[in-house]
């Protein structure tokens, strides 16, 4: 896949992301996208380092949605335990 492709896939897993963890995120929806695209290349990355599964050369694999989308939650999680609630 292209660095398009994992653009594309990085904002649909943040939109997932964000609704499977749904509430009030310290960057908005521009910092929530961000992290959904650095999820996706830190799962796809994860993936093929140290699960032995490579990345597929097409955009509709489900394990590399599956990585995207867990990455995508894993840094939504810490980012919300690092940063808080800073829109209250």
């Amino acid at each position: 896949m292209s660095v398009i492709s994992w653009i594309i896939l990085g904002l649909l897993a943040g939109a997932i992301a964000k609704f499977l963890l749904p509430g009030r995120d310290p960057g908005g929806f521009i910092g929530t996208t961000l992290i959904g695209v650095a999820g996706a290349f830190i799962g796809g990355w994860i993936s093929a380092r140290w699960l032995h599964h490579p990345i597929a050369k097409h955009f509709y694999d489900g394990a590399t949605w599956a990585a995207a989308i867990g990455g995508s939650l894993v840094l939504l999680i810490a980012y919300r335990i690092l940063f808080g609630n800073s829109r209250d």
